[in-house]
């Protein structure tokens, strides 16, 4: 009996270390299959005056993103306010919509010249989160708020209903060029009373850090359940 003990002894604690192998190997593939697939700001091309949408993500119709073109193109040309649109599919570790979005407008604008009539909309397709920058002068028609409510309800809303990204994004052009072209805010899309307004997405880091720690419990019941179940059953096989 001293000797089967023993051996259970051992080959749980074989067990044990095996578990905790593959967790640690499960969190360690967490933590760097995210950022393999990240967008850097780094790969988002530099500005050409021609280009208004940078759907790196692919979540725009030819027809939409062309029409989106079309009408901040045109705004450009009317106003001196020039808009661009961009959408990636994951951030890296620790970015944010908005903090890709800042960091994006100070590549392109380097100088406080150049960014006095910028906006830049950045999405982040897997997250559905969302960033607005905008330039001194862009701020002294739209404000800050209405900015903001652009991002997180005018681009929200329709996805919150279903995805809809080329919606999202082309009420979100009309929007931005009605209220830089002077013209009255057309507001936020109206929602009804069963649709949250405010966003309900996962973060990547809440994201990952549900996953890891399902699969850690996970193995740790395991590791625990097994040893003692089969401890049992050798008391019970020995008392036969």
């Amino acid at each position: 009996m001293k000797r089967l003990l023993n051996q259970f002894q051992n080959w749980k604690v074989t067990l044990q270390r095996l578990l905790l192998a593959i967790v640690a190997v499960l969190l360690a593939s967490q933590t760097l299959a995210s950022p393999a697939n990240a967008t850097s700001v780094y790969e988002i091309p530099d500005l050409t005056p021609a280009t208004w949408v940078f759907d790196k993500a692919e979540i725009l119709s030819r027809l939409s993103e062309g029409k989106i073109s079309s009408d901040l193109e045109t705004l450009a040309r009317n106003t001196g306010y020039e808009v661009r649109f961009v959408t990636i599919h994951r951030l890296d570790y620790g970015e944010t919509a908005q903090s890709f979005a800042d960091k994006l407008f100070e590549r392109w604008f380097p100088t406080p010249e150049s960014q006095a009539n910028q906006v830049i909309l950045v999405i982040d397709s897997q997250t559905n989160n969302t960033g607005i920058r905008t330039g001194a002068k862009v701020k002294e028609v739209m404000p800050d708020e209405i900015a903001q409510s652009v991002a997180q309800e005018t681009v929200l809303v329709p996805l919150k209903q279903g995805e809809r990204y080329n919606q999202a994004f082309l009420e979100a052009s009309d929007r931005l060029v009605a209220v830089l072209s002077g013209r009255p805010d057309p507001g936020p899309p109206v929602v009804e009373d069963n649709i949250q307004v405010e966003g309900t997405f996962a973060t990547p880091e809440e994201t990952k850090s549900s996953n890891a720690t399902f699969w850690v419990i996970t193995f740790l019941v395991v590791a625990t359940i097994v040893p003692m179940a089969t401890y049992y059953f050798y008391l019970y096989m020995q008392e036969r």
